[in-house]
């Protein structure tokens, strides 16, 4: 069925006003007019939308749909109006993005940097989560793009790999690993460790690598701070698996030292998950495709 947007217009100011002659007065419409066109809508609808009484109109249930739907359409062509309507000036927007720490430490800040300097007028709300909540928001569009780990659980969105990211093992500088330029995560996992956050993608990746070594983490101290992982470190607590670039900045002020893991898995690619390509917004997109071609 095809409907008229000036009959949607009509029956929304009778459903908020509750009666077709205000509905007419705030419309600038006869009230046979505005009677007329939602006779001509219940007639399209097969069914009727108004219970009329002495002093005015109450929503049936099919009333109630049609409203919701009304204004869930003007919302929509309006939004379309205003972003379409910008483009005279460049692309304008608002850009909603939830990351893991990984990728907000280390790469998304230069990403976004050039992205502004190309599209000055767009806008960005940035919330940092742990993969699963990343994935989910997402899902229940409360984010219009989320960048997580490649391995986090995720089996209904679009996604494109992004960037890489190296894993290495930080000690103290005196520690009895200090010495090694490279070690297997055998050798890491017979230390003590400060562990991530149980809901993080780095937890879920450990846990499915100590299963396939046979051995078990032992965790001390379980935190979602990368830096404050690193003072615990320092503070001889325990030991931690990071992400390089996320930790360089912590290394000389703690007296810390890296040390590169032998395993393949250690470089991890993060990717962008999206709910659907074709339904992203033009400026979700040239954001999309803007960190989708990141080396």
């Amino acid at each position: 069925m095809r409907y008229d947007l000036i009959t949607l217009d009509v029956f929304t100011a009778v459903a908020e006003e509750r009666n077709l002659t205000r509905a007419a007065e705030r419309l600038h419409l006869a009230v046979s007019a505005v009677s007329k066109r939602i006779a001509e809508l219940e007639q399209q609808v097969g069914s009727s939308l108004l219970l009329r009484y002495a002093r005015g109109v109450e929503l049936t249930p099919a009333g109630q749909s049609v409203l919701h739907y009304a204004r869930e359409l003007r919302l929509l062509l309006g939004q379309m109006d205003e972003e379409l309507g910008s483009y005279s000036a460049g692309v304008k927007g608002h850009i909603r993005i939830h990351a893991i720490t990984s990728a907000l430490t280390q790469f998304l800040p230069g990403d976004l940097q050039r992205f502004i300097d190309s599209y000055p007028q767009i806008n960005f709300d940035i919330e940092e989560r742990v993969g699963s909540a990343v994935v989910q928001a997402v899902i229940e569009g409360r984010a219009d793009l989320g960048i997580f780990a490649e391995h986090t659980r995720n089996t209904s969105l679009e996604t494109r790999p992004y960037r890489q990211d190296q894993l290495v093992v930080v000690v103290p500088r005196e520690h009895v690993l200090s010495r090694h330029a490279m070690v297997s995560f055998q050798q890491a996992l017979e230390h003590e460790f400060i562990g991530p956050h149980p809901d993080s993608s780095l937890y879920s990746l450990f846990a499915q690598r100590q299963a396939e070594a046979g051995m078990s983490m032992r965790v001390r101290v379980r935190v979602s701070s990368f830096e404050c992982m690193c003072r615990l470190v320092a503070a001889r607590v325990g030991i931690a698996i990071l992400p390089k670039a996320a930790i360089v900045q912590y290394l000389r002020p703690m007296k810390l030292q890296m040390i590169r893991l032998e395993e393949n898995w250690a470089r991890r690619m993060l990717v962008i998950g999206v709910r659907s390509m074709d339904l992203l917004t033009p400026t979700v997109r040239t954001l999309f495709e803007h960190l989708a071609v990141q080396d």
